[in-house]
């Protein structure tokens, strides 16, 4: 037995890890939003530039959640999460060495690479770490880590460094690298894959056969689409706001200092938020967690674009990270339940890729929103139809699984 399956055997141990990589998945995913003002003033971008960088690490995650799922189901979840930290903590660092658009363009492309193939993995590693009673509590304290790593980079940001914009990207380079060894000597394989491996080696066109038909035969075609679909447009309003919330509200009036501020308590919002929502995602009725979620994002989204007084945007800025990134990781707690073992992390990976499809546009259509002159209200009131939509898929799913459960 290796002293990675003798330590790493542990759950606790398993979640933790993935905890400290999901701190460190966070600060990247959000070093861009946060470093955007002086990032665009070194590089003299545009509105519409600058939501062509948001969205460039965007489109490296869904490449990367596809492939990083696939290759999960292959070689295992372990070696292909320490590829991607490996991977998006050097295209952080190379980000901060950029000289111009399009080497910046390329940096953030590879980092979402890496930070797109490390969730699936995180999600799965987490998920098969406990039992399926506590199944949305494993991935909500793993997933918590997210937006604390974006408080993390905002709190970097705000520290006014001699470094000035490129000092978050040194952070969120430098310390994944160092995370590397550690996961090599303590992080264990799922045991759930590697029961899975003896069963492929009896039986391998069993276990080839499986993959199409877990997701899109004998039923399951319905609820892969409809997370789809909800993954979608849920993620197309968190990345909006994970990526322009700070230029939204400087936009509005607030200073710099004053907007992020507003944005550490979106980000510690959004961690309140995923633990609380993991957690009643195991005691409560689905149906009704989603529905006090997606209405909870409605109000957060009207509160930001209506705020006036920094106190109320302060509120706003909490409620809108603790919805809104809650909501999405109970789409990350819920997907692993509709896949086994042998295709969970391509089944999570294929519908965190749609998703990224949605983040991708996110940051886009609001920077080509903003350079034709809507303002921050207008912008935020477009986002509710997506809301609306998402919330709409996520509840004829679980309608549709709990009559199978009634009737089975």
């Amino acid at each position: 037995m290796t002293k990675a399956e003798k330590v790493g055997g542990s759950s606790y141990v398993t979640i933790a890890l993935c905890f400290f990589v999901a701190i460190l998945e966070g600060m990247d995913l959000q070093s861009v939003g946060i470093a955007a003002p002086g990032m665009a003033a070194a590089f003299a971008l545009s509105p519409s530039m600058m939501g062509a960088v948001f969205s460039a690490s965007i489109l490296g995650l869904l490449p990367g959640a596809l492939g990083g799922g696939w290759l999960a189901d292959r070689v295992g979840r372990k070696l292909v999460l320490i590829g991607a930290v490996i991977l998006f903590g050097l295209f952080s660092i190379a980000t901060a060495h950029a000289w111009d658009l399009n080497s910046l363009l390329a940096a953030r492309f590879l980092t979402g690479l890496g930070l797109g193939a490390a969730l699936p993995n995180l999600i799965a590693l987490s998920a098969e770490a406990a039992d399926i009673r506590s199944r949305g509590t494993a991935v909500s304290v793993m997933y918590c880590g997210v937006p604390l790593g974006g408080a993390l980079a905002a709190l970097v940001n705000m520290a006014g460094f001699s470094g000035g914009w490129k000092v978050v990207f040194y952070v969120g380079g430098i310390a994944p690298l160092l995370l590397v060894p550690i996961l090599w000597l303590f992080l264990a394989e799922s045991s759930a894959f590697r029961k899975h491996q003896g069963r492929q080696a009896a039986s391998p066109l069993a276990a080839r056969a499986s993959l199409w038909n877990c997701l899109f035969s004998n039923g399951a075609a319905m609820p892969t689409l409809l997370l789809w679909v909800s993954y979608f447009f849920t993620l197309m309003v968190v990345y909006m706001l994970l990526n322009w919330l700070p230029s939204l509200l400087v936009g509005q009036g607030f200073s710099r200092p004053q907007a992020g501020i507003v944005q550490i308590l979106f980000n510690i919002g959004g961690g309140i938020g995923s633990l609380l929502m993991g957690l009643l995602l195991d005691r409560w009725r689905p149906l009704g967690l989603v529905a006090l979620t997606y209405a909870g994002i409605l109000a957060a989204l009207a509160g930001l674009g209506m705020s006036s007084s920094f106190e109320s945007m302060m509120l706003a800025g909490f409620a809108a990270g603790f919805f809104a990134i809650g909501g999405q990781l109970v789409l990350y707690a819920l997907a692993p339940l509709f896949y086994p073992t042998e295709v969970r992390g391509t089944g999570v990976g294929s519908a965190v890729a749609v998703g990224r499809l949605g983040a991708m546009s996110g940051p886009l259509v609001a920077g080509q929103m903003l350079a034709m002159g809507t303002g921050a209200a207008g912008l935020l009131l477009a986002s509710a139809p997506g809301i609306v939509v998402a919330a709409g898929a996520v509840f004829y799913l679980l309608g549709q699984r709990r009559a199978e459960a009634v009737t089975a």
